[in-house]
């Protein structure tokens, strides 16, 4: 990634709200939608799960940044 530790930083926040928004969204399509738009939904979920995926994997074998 970058050799900047505030930038993984903010980096890893980025993906841990990709996460979150996805687990809100997944319950609240689970429970109140129906049809296309809840697949459609879930389909974003799952690629913000992904993504949010691949920069962690990223992130942490990244390794430290030297002082």
């Amino acid at each position: 990634m970058t050799n900047d530790p505030m930038i993984n930083m903010w980096i890893s926040f980025i993906a841990m709200g990709l996460m979150f928004f996805s687990v809100i969204v997944t319950i609240f399509t689970k429970e109140k939608l129906r049809g296309f738009f809840r697949y459609l939904l879930l389909t974003l979920c799952f690629i913000c799960i992904v993504v949010s995926g691949i920069i962690v994997f990223f992130t942490v074998f990244a390794g430290p940044t030297p002082e």
